[in-house]
């Protein structure tokens, strides 16, 4: 696989963990109410970041969004937050990526530069990959800790669907960035000179020393 085919499948993998983590961030399955040691069936419960619905075995649906910010717990407002953050990042990196692949002339055309950006846009990758990890796994902690606590009285939840969309979505971008910067190699440095015209010499250190003593 050549350095520009092996740049758009790394753009595609950061694009796709994009687009995943985009869906988890909005998803209301974040947690759902579990059927363990409970007798009433007829109604679950999926709670997201941003809103609560209740479904009934009739088909039914009715949501209510969190309209106070305070009244939420901490983690999940962090969560909040940081899954915001990994979006941004997402779509820097993916402006930067694009910009940045030898097969594209967008921006600056200098194989170095573009370089520089693709590597810049892997980082960044990389970066929002583990934005989006940390509030997935801390909400799934949560969620399990509360579920085995003996002692709590609340309502058990299981992990939801958006949780596995989130690991994805991270997973593929922190693997896209990944991929993208191992395509950028680093040039070695050194100079260039040019060829002498033709008719004249170069004359050493030594030479010139030599010319000068038969003067």
């Amino acid at each position: 696989m050549g350095a520009t085919a092996f740049q758009i499948t790394s753009l595609l993998l950061g694009f796709i963990g994009l687009v995943f983590v985009i869906v988890s961030t909005l998803s209301t399955a974040w947690k759902m109410s579990t059927f363990h040691a409970t007798l009433i069936t007829s109604t679950r419960t999926y709670d997201g970041l941003w809103r609560t619905c209740a479904f009934t075995s009739l088909g039914t649906m009715q949501c209510t969004f969190y309209w106070s910010l305070l009244a939420l717990n901490p983690y999940v407002q962090a969560c909040r937050a940081l899954m915001i953050i990994s979006i941004i990042l997402g779509v820097l990196g993916t402006l930067m990526a694009l910009f940045g692949l030898k097969c594209t002339n967008i921006g600056a055309t200098d194989e170095t530069k573009k370089g520089k950006i693709a590597l810049s846009g892997g980082l960044v990758y990389v970066f929002a990959g583990v934005c989006c990890l940390v509030p997935i796994s801390w909400y799934a902690f949560n969620v399990t800790q509360d579920f085995y606590n003996p002692i709590y009285a609340g309502t058990r939840y299981e992990l939801g669907s958006a949780l596995y969309i989130g690991w994805a979505g991270a997973s593929l971008l922190i693997l896209g960035g990944s991929f993208l910067c191992c395509s950028c190699k680093r040039n070695p440095k050194g100079y260039k000179y040019s060829a002498p015209k033709s008719g004249q010499r170069i004359y050493t250190k030594s030479e010139t020393s030599q010319s000068k003593a038969y003067v």
